[in-house]
């Protein structure tokens, strides 16, 4: 008799809502492990590996130099690797399930990019090595951004920034640099209400003066209204396409020629080029800038901060004008690396640099990695595929979640749905609670400003139909009990390492330090 056929069942029973639970004595929970924090494992009167006894010297640092104990907890090698493990335990990653953050194309990194970027060649290259002896290194650079110039239809491309803000300011210096040499003083940017947040920020940085621009009521940019307000004081447009309603803006050509009949330019944020890589050229929308973010396009990796990458493909019109340095095939087919000391010669109207060196060259290796492995046709499946799940999220659930746009058409990379029709009390927090009791990391929430309520889920074209079936079956779940008024959803999450926070307080009165009980006692 085997344990499939006999004995404890192979499928778990329905177990009760962990409130209901019996507690545990440790605070464990089978293999979720409670933790504490690292200062309460270890003493601070303790190290964890024994020193030898430092030499005496004299003190450089004078009235700099610390006083007090350094307060590091002091753990053994054992407990330092457990504590790290059982943290890393409660953390969600792509590589346990589906990431439907919006707008953020949290897809599977493919393990040959890895690879191949922890070639030595790669891995190890130091940015101030001599260039010939990284001739391999700056070919792949260069290589990456023929790509990039041919699937944007584009002029010349900027390598340097290093995310996707980073490119937007990129692409804002370039237009300001142009501006200035024709000795143009326009202090005004229009940034249309489904853009993404980081596009006002960036045109305010970068000094000037930002105006919304209306969306008309299927989630698009209200054309008249953008045409109202062109003038001589505005420097340019900047456009999320597709937008963060999920929606591609079908106007952009028309969007484009007006722009540039008032004399300003068109940026586009193309963080979400992902849905549209393959199957549109941005530069035959008229589109003079836009950044490329190759941790979510191509697949390097993303989230916890970086790192990430934002080249910035660029118009005949501002190529002039991008930073330095850039990589250039010589003559002889050597790679050179066009560095400040060239400028007079090579890019007399260059603004300037944005990075010390030459980029991300983890993030290059990745994202070429991808792309050869992909092709040409196959990038145009990426962007297919993407639509592809998306629309079946929007479609499989439109009939028990609001999906404000859902008569705009088909949807591009992500579905839009609001809290609209939800029971009294119930709103997009308490699904997004419960989805983490379902185990999974919640959806992008109250993001765009433009829907209430909002939730925003993006599948990407890695997640397979088994994948997405799972997790429309725990949505349509939770969106059923929202709809019912099931008490039990306010206190979700049950089943998660911690409960509910107060989200507000936490924002508001951080804690940052951690501070001994029993100093803390003592003190009061």
């Amino acid at each position: 008799m085997t344990m499939l056929k006999e004995g404890r069942p192979t499928a778990p029973e329905p177990v009760k809502e962990a409130h209901m639970a019996p507690a545990t004595a440790t605070g464990n929970r089978a293999l979720m492990l409670e933790e504490a924090l690292i200062f309460e494992i270890g003493s601070t009167a303790t190290t964890g590996v024994d020193f030898a006894p430092a030499p005496s010297v004299a003190s450089r640092l004078g009235k700099l130099a610390r006083t007090d104990a350094i307060g590091l907890p002091g753990l053994s090698e054992q407990e330092t690797v457990r504590h790290y493990t059982r943290l890393s335990r409660q953390n969600y990653a792509i590589d346990l399930g589906l990431f439907p953050l919006g707008s953020c194309t949290m897809k599977h990194n493919p393990r040959l990019n890895e690879k191949v970027a922890r070639m030595p060649g790669f891995a190890d290259l130091h940015p101030l090595a001599p260039q010939s002896t990284v001739q391999g290194a700056l070919g792949l650079i260069n290589e990456l951004a023929v790509w990039l110039i041919k699937l944007t239809g584009m002029h010349g491309v900027a390598m340097t920034p290093k995310a996707g803000a980073h490119g937007e300011l990129c692409g804002l210096l370039c237009i300001r640099a142009a501006l200035e040499a024709r000795g143009d003083a326009r202090q005004v940017v229009l940034v249309p209400e489904s853009a993404h947040g980081t596009n006002p920020a960036t045109a305010a940085f970068c000094g000037y003066k930002v105006e919304d621009i209306p969306a008309t009521p299927e989630g698009r940019v209200d054309l008249e209204a953008l045409k109202a307000r062109l003038g001589p004081d505005v420097a340019a447009v900047m456009i999320t396409n597709p937008n963060t309603c999920g929606l591609f803006e079908r106007d952009m050509k028309t969007i484009s020629d007006a722009v540039h009949a008032a004399g300003a330019f068109v940026y586009c944020d193309g963080a979400n080029f992902n849905a549209i890589v393959g199957r549109v050229r941005p530069g035959d929308l008229g589109v003079d800038a836009m950044h490329i973010n190759l941790h979510k396009t191509f697949s390097t990796p993303h989230g916890g901060g970086g790192p990430g990458s934002g080249p910035v493909v660029l118009s005949e019109a501002l190529s002039p004008f991008g930073p330095l340095p850039y990589t250039a095939r010589m003559a002889d087919g050597s790679i050179h690396l066009i560095e400040e000391e060239n400028v007079g010669e090579e890019m007399p109207q260059s603004f300037g640099r944005m990075s010390a060196f030459h980029g991300q060259m983890g993030m290059f290796t990745r994202a070429l990695a991808y792309i050869l492995s992909h092709g040409a046709d196959g990038l145009r499946q990426v962007a297919e595929d993407a639509v592809l799940n998306a629309n079946y999220i929007l479609r499989s659930l439109d009939d028990v979640l609001d999906a404000p746009f859902g008569d705009s058409g088909p949807c591009m990379h992500e579905a839009l749905f609001s809290d609209k029709g939800l029971a009294e009390g119930f709103t997009t927090l308490d699904i997004a609670k419960g989805l983490i009791d379902e185990g999974f990391h919640p959806m992008t929430m109250y993001f765009p400003l433009v829907v209430h309520g909002a939730m925003l889920v993006e599948p990407t074209e890695t997640e397979s139909k088994a994948a997405l079936d799972q997790f429309i079956l725990a949505l349509r779940s939770l969106a059923e009990r929202a709809k019912a008024g099931d008490e039990a959803l306010k206190g979700a999450p049950y089943h998660a390492p911690r409960r509910r926070l107060d989200e507000t307080l936490a924002a508001r009165k951080p804690v940052l330090t951690w501070t001994d009980p029993a100093l803390a006692v003592a003190a009061e």
